[in-house]
């Protein structure tokens, strides 16, 4: 029977139903589906346009309950949060990214050049020599 189970689940398959996320998440679902209106958790739709929740949405409906019941949050609040941590943990993929170009590029030949970074996101790389290329991180 294991042998049929996925070896690594998938947090972002939308596989349960309105009724099951509201029950796991402990709210109503009319409360999903007031959030899935105001673009808060929008969740996968079934081929018969049924919403389809994954464990990630389970776990940002128990978010928004927690900065609205605990922290007092109204819904504006809430979406404005929620912007903001999504902002930053791209933010914090694209640091990774500069990190490890950075990492390979310390232990090359690369390594020994200067390098530059524009507000843009484009690293540019040179020499001494005033040799440029540019590569774009995103």
């Amino acid at each position: 029977m294991s042998e049929r189970l996925p070896e690594r689940f998938d947090a972002d398959a939308p596989i349960f139903v309105i009724s099951v996320a509201a029950q796991l998440a402990d709210m109503h679902p009319q409360t999903l589906r007031g959030y899935d209106r105001l673009g808060l958790v929008v969740p996968g739709r079934a081929r018969g346009r049924g919403r389809r929740y994954s464990l990630r949405d389970i776990a940002r409906l128990r978010h928004i309950q927690h900065l609205s019941q605990n922290e007092g949050i109204n819904l504006e609040g809430i979406r404005r949060i929620l912007e903001l941590e999504s902002e930053l943990e791209s933010l914090h993929e694209q640091l990774a990214r500069v990190t490890e170009i950075v990492g390979r590029l310390q232990v090359t030949e690369e390594g020994k050049r200067v390098f530059t970074a524009a507000q843009s996101g484009q690293v540019h790389l040179g020499v001494r020599r005033r040799e440029v290329r540019a590569i774009t991180v995103r």
